[in-house]
């Protein structure tokens, strides 16, 4: 299979589809690969090292997606991207599409077939692809909040674990799950004042197990995340619903009863944001200020350390690409339920429930 990757485009995004490693990889499998020229400048990877991997290295953007088979990205494609999709072409990349209609139309007018990272499953309902972006993205989330809370930043200038004689900030975790434990871990490393909120029990337990008495955890009810929001200092939203737009949690009018430089750090924007008041940011502008509360939406988190991130994502996302390219995508869904439940879109129709359900006008087969 012929695989193409060309260089991420969107804003302050400098992680890259695959690693030379992987490129070595899908090479010895017999596959050709190309990367277009400066792709992996962001992790430290030249043109050399590709070619070294047995990758060839192409300037034109327009030539590597004309020539290739599968293209092979991190962020979901962008709309110069999006016009340069051909019918029939396999893309491999996150989407999140429940909250993008433009998205969603584009690739629905492109009659290519595109496989979501973040709607692959595995056992037990885990999210394999999504699950090392969610732990870069939990970790990140703890770090920017400490650096928001400064007052040269917009914050009230606290400091978040305290000293000796002042107490710590109060950190609240709207969900339990990936990015919101790895959130937690932070926070609690760095000497906050810890509570989790989560709607499944379970998830509680887990919690309390992990943490003991480091952190508090709380089920999640409008009434009890209403009397903390009061008293919080940040809140990092962690909430996942599989390919669905994330639910608000924190409305517009709690922000009225929050501190003043307060901070908000919404984990769950590439699905809609879990406050009324998200809206996408960049790590250039990451930060806004709606009624005293700052705001830290930035929709691709994990590309602030594309190093980091690109290495964790390629070890979960190689085996499903390669599986992909050996047996050609109709084969490797058949063979794996896990993967055909990323197949977000193909031939011109919506192909997962969740993103029908999103757009209940365009058309789906289902």
């Amino acid at each position: 299979m012929k695989i193409g990757v060309p260089s991420e485009i969107k804003p302050q995004e400098k992680r890259v589809g695959l690693t030379p490693e992987s490129v070595s990889t899908l090479v010895g499998d017999g596959h050709s690969v190309c990367v277009q020229s400066g792709a992996g400048a962001g992790i430290g990877a030249d043109d050399a090292a590709y070619a070294a991997a047995g990758a060839s290295i192409e300037a034109s953007r327009d030539t590597i997606f004309a020539a290739a088979e599968m293209i092979i990205k991190v962020k979901e494609p962008q709309a110069e991207e999006i016009a340069r999709l051909n019918k029939g072409q396999l893309l491999f990349t996150y989407l999140h599409l429940a909250p993008d209609r433009p998205q969603t139309e584009g690739l629905l007018a492109s009659g290519c077939t595109a496989i979501a990272y973040e709607t692959i499953t595995g056992c037990n309902g885990a999210l394999p692809l999504l699950r090392p972006m969610s732990q870069v993205a939990g970790r990140m989330a703890t770090h920017v909040a400490a650096t928001t809370l400064q007052h040269t930043n917009g914050g009230q200038g606290l400091l978040l674990g305290g000293v000796p004689g002042v107490g710590a900030a109060k950190v609240l975790v709207l969900g339990g799950g990936v990015s919101g434990r790895h959130a937690a871990q932070m926070a609690v490393g760095m000497g906050a004042d810890v509570t989790v909120f989560d709607l499944n029990t379970s998830t509680l337990e887990q919690l309390d197990i992990q943490f003991g008495a480091s952190i508090k955890t709380q089920y999640s009810t409008r009434a009890a995340l209403e009397a903390a929001l009061k008293t919080a200092d940040v809140v990092i939203g962690a909430v996942l619903v599989v390919g669905a737009k994330a639910p608000k949690l924190v409305r517009a009018a709690d922000l009225k009863s929050m501190k003043p430089g307060s901070v908000l750090v919404d984990i769950a924007i590439d699905q809609g944001g879990c406050f009324e008041t998200s809206r996408p940011t960049t790590h250039e502008n990451p930060t806004y200020i709606v009624d005293g509360v700052v705001h830290y939406c930035v929709a691709n988190m994990p590309g602030g350390v594309p190093k980091t991130s690109t290495y964790a994502l390629n070890a979960a996302t190689l085996p499903f690409a390669r599986a992909l390219a050996n047996k050609g995508w109709q084969a490797a869904c058949a063979d794996d339920a896990h993967l055909a439940n990323g197949l977000n879109i193909h031939a011109g129709k919506i192909t997962h429930g969740e993103v029908a359900h999103a757009f209940p006008d365009l058309p789906a087969d289902l």
